[in-house]
């Protein structure tokens, strides 16, 4: 896949599981479009893991499916950043 539909594909990943996901986060259209880019890689490596049993980084394509497995690894980016950052505000 090239750049721009990396870039496509991460915005709107990103905002969807933004607005899905509940409280704020933070951060910009680059935060957005990143924390998207990042939900597509990991929501597509889950994803080869479990219907092929094997560990292989991967992203999601630009498709339907491939926008909702990178929605849901963006959601799952979303915890784990609040998990890396909730322990610096203490």
């Amino acid at each position: 896949m090239n750049i721009i539909a990396w870039v496509v594909l991460g915005l709107i990943a990103g905002a969807i599981a933004k607005a899905i996901y509940p409280g704020h986060q933070g951060g910009g259209i680059l935060a957005t479009m990143l924390l998207g880019i990042v939900g597509a890689f990991v929501g597509g490596t889950v994803f080869q893991l479990l219907t092929t049993g094997t560990l292989q980084l991967t992203a999601a394509s630009f498709s339907i499916g491939g926008i909702i497995v990178a929605i849901i690894g963006a959601m799952i980016a979303i915890f784990l950043w609040g998990l890396v950052t909730s322990g610096s505000n203490a």
